[in-house]
């Protein structure tokens, strides 16, 4: 029996998770922690809301005894830590926000959990879920593994590099078993319109201007969330101890040629004249610090435990948009109120 704390479980990543957990694992009670900040919507979770081995509590990471107390109510055995500030944008705006809620809120929650389960640590799992941007940035040539040194360029990944620092240190220190995955970009359904997929299909059925940043030449590499919800699940139920799995989706894109195949695809779904929403695309004002590419090496994930994407990017990228498509009441509710000054912000006038 295993009574698993899942934190950020409302938001885009975490609610997969936490949906995966739910449904495949009958036997576990799943708890759910989040604050319900901008990002954290219980609607993601609406269709598993009354499953008899899941749980809710509306917790802030920066209130150590109420930590405590979810730990005491569910003898929390296990946690799972996706709850994080995650917008490179918003840390440059407010850096503070992300050393509270992705420093601290980490380090409480090691903290209740070393207490929690100081009587027998090998019984229990601390899981912390990271980025790959705590790497820096890469050339035009070569791959991020579990072994290339932390460069973090933005507040967001010093926040988040800091984080994983801490949970080594805790593995070090006090012996708690602990393990590390970090990831690259995710898309797919659920994920508040900040980032660059949601928002642009936002964007395009809305006919607004896709803000593209500098050159638009910046790559990444895409991963779907479904699948690095399964990768999660292999990690947690047959990852070593005190290791690192970089977890990737083998699947590098310049942004522009991204977007540009995500307003052909758009164009094909919605019934335009092809070409229509690429009129769309409109060059801004480059952000500060913006890493040029990043890719994942994520072969010790594969050979180890056998993980690999199940979809390609054009159908994962498919499906996103037929989901966004399909729940535009979702995305309405979104994108009213505080997201609009937050966009305004963002992408008006650069």
């Amino acid at each position: 029996m295993k009574n698993i704390l899942i934190t950020g479980g409302a938001g885009f990543i975490g609610s997969h998770v936490v949906r995966l957990f739910v449904t495949k694992y009958p036997q576990y009670k799943i708890v759910n922690l989040d604050a319900l900040t901008y990002a954290g919507n219980l609607e993601n979770l609406k269709d598993i809301d009354h499953s008899a081995n899941y749980f809710f509590e509306k917790i802030n990471l920066l209130d150590p005894d109420k930590l405590n107390e979810v730990f005491k109510k569910y003898q929390i055995t296990d946690v799972i830590h996706l709850a994080a500030e995650s917008h490179v944008d918003r840390s440059i705006v407010s850096p503070l926000d992300f050393v509270y809620t992705n420093i601290i809120g980490t380090v409480n929650l090691l903290n209740t959990a070393r207490h929690a389960w100081k009587d027998n640590y090998s019984q229990h799992l601390f899981y912390h879920i990271s980025t790959d941007e705590v790497y820096g940035a890469l050339g035009e040539t070569g791959l991020f593994t579990e072994s290339t040194p932390y460069h973090p360029n933005s507040p967001y990944s010093a926040s988040k590099a800091s984080s994983d620092h801490f949970v080594r240190a805790y593995a070090e220190t006090y012996h708690m078993h602990t393990v590390v995955s970090n990831c690259s970009n995710n898309y797919g359904p659920f994920h508040f319109p900040e980032k660059l997929i949601p928002l642009f299909i936002n964007n395009i059925i809305n006919k607004k201007p896709l803000p593209v940043y500098g050159d638009g030449l910046y790559t990444r590499d895409w991963l779907f969330v479904k699948d690095h919800a399964l990768a999660i699940d292999l990690i947690f139920h047959e990852g070593k101890p005190d290791e690192t799995y970089n977890i990737g989706g083998f699947n590098e894109w310049r942004n522009i040629d991204l977007v540009k195949l995500l307003c052909k695809l758009m164009d094909e779904k919605l019934g335009r004249e092809m070409g229509e929403s690429e009129q769309l695309i409109t060059y801004v004002k480059d952000r500060p610090g913006h890493d040029r590419r990043y890719a994942i090496d994520a072969t010790k994930i594969n050979k180890e435990l056998g993980w690999k994407p199940t979809v390609t990017f054009e159908e994962g990228l498919s499906q996103t948009i037929d989901w966004y498509l399909s729940n535009t009441e979702w995305l309405n509710n979104i994108t009213s109120g505080a997201y609009e000054k937050y966009y305004n912000l963002m992408y008006t006038n650069r």
